[in-house]
């Protein structure tokens, strides 16, 4: 039972870091950023699984700030980033299968 409680400790800090980065980036931080450079003549090909890259992404974000937290919240943080590195090996894995 008490292994299950961390395991819902470790998935709330996670949801609640990634929602924390999700909130961040959509602030306005003042002025707009310029538009970027034109496009090179020949455009690269569209990124496969973007859906899989930005979620890989938004785990590496949400480690970092679980990284720089004040306080290990008993053993739960440590248990949070451990349960981000084994998704993004996960989904690592997912992306090497197509």
């Amino acid at each position: 039972m008490r292994h299950i409680r961390s395991v819902w400790y470790a998935c709330a800090a996670l949801i609640l870091a990634l929602a924390c980065s999700v909130s961040v980036l959509a602030a306005p931080g003042g002025k707009a950023a310029p538009p970027p450079a034109p496009a090179a003549a020949v455009p690269a090909p569209p990124q496969r699984h973007p859906e899989i890259h930005d979620a890989i992404a938004a785990l590496r974000n949400a480690r970092a700030h679980l990284q720089h937290a004040k306080h290990n919240f008993g053993g739960h943080r440590d248990a949070a980033i451990g349960a981000i590195d084994n998704a993004i090996q996960q989904l690592e894995i997912c992306l090497k299968y197509d």
